[in-house]
């Protein structure tokens, strides 16, 4: 490998021409002390190093930089991952932008589906305390027969009766419990539908 000591003499040679160089390519780099170096092929000074390749003129042709570090690389797919994450988040949002005014023509409808989901729920839970309201009726007529056997044991049929009754009531009562934890998600999911549509709305045209 031939490497210029002075960069000075390498720039009058390409100047020459074609009688000292033809298409020469120079790569110059700034060494670990910072003194400028360079060759008619990459010197070793220059490996892992930021470097330039200059023309038949003497100016950079190219510029290259440096490979990064393994911190830096880690860095870079970091950035990259957190980018396509935030990408993969907006999509997302667009894709429930355009659905919910897809589903709603106005603040009203929005009001209306609010109302007939509260309906609904409020009507299961309803059914599950009717439930629970015959479940006992039953259970009572099982403790009134438990009366007569005190201090005696149980027949079975009566045991039966009043575990299966128990059992029951407390399937009716996570029922209700699941239904109450409904309506608040219903409330917030409304809320929020509300609040967006008037925010794309402002933003949008209106609708002909």
């Amino acid at each position: 490998m031939r490497i210029a000591a002075n960069f000075g003499l390498l720039l009058l040679a390409v100047a020459a021409g074609p009688s000292s160089f033809a298409a020469q390519t120079i790569f110059c780099c700034h060494d670990q002390s910072g003194r400028q170096v360079c060759g008619d092929i990459l010197p070793p000074a220059c490996y892992a190093r930021a470097y330039r390749e200059l023309g038949d003129s003497g100016r950079t042709a190219r510029a290259v930089a440096a490979p990064l570090t393994a911190e830096q690389r880690a860095q870079r797919a970091a950035d990259e991952q957190r980018r396509k994450e935030q990408e993969r988040a907006l999509n997302e949002q667009k894709r429930k932008d355009q659905a919910l005014l897809n589903t709603y023509g106005s603040p009203k409808d929005i009001e209306v589906m609010r109302s007939r989901a509260e309906r609904d729920l409020a009507a299961a839970i309803r059914a599950s305390e009717e439930k629970i309201g015959e479940i006992l009726k039953q259970r009572k007529r099982f403790e009134d027969e438990a009366e007569f056997y005190r201090n005696r044991p149980l027949p079975v049929e009566v045991v039966k009766g009043l575990r299966d009754a128990d059992n029951e009531i407390k399937s009716q009562e996570s029922v209700i419990e699941s239904k109450k934890k409904d309506q608040e998600a219903i409330r917030l999911k409304y809320d929020e539908d509300l609040r967006r549509f008037l925010e794309l709305s402002q933003r949008a045209p209106a609708r002909p």
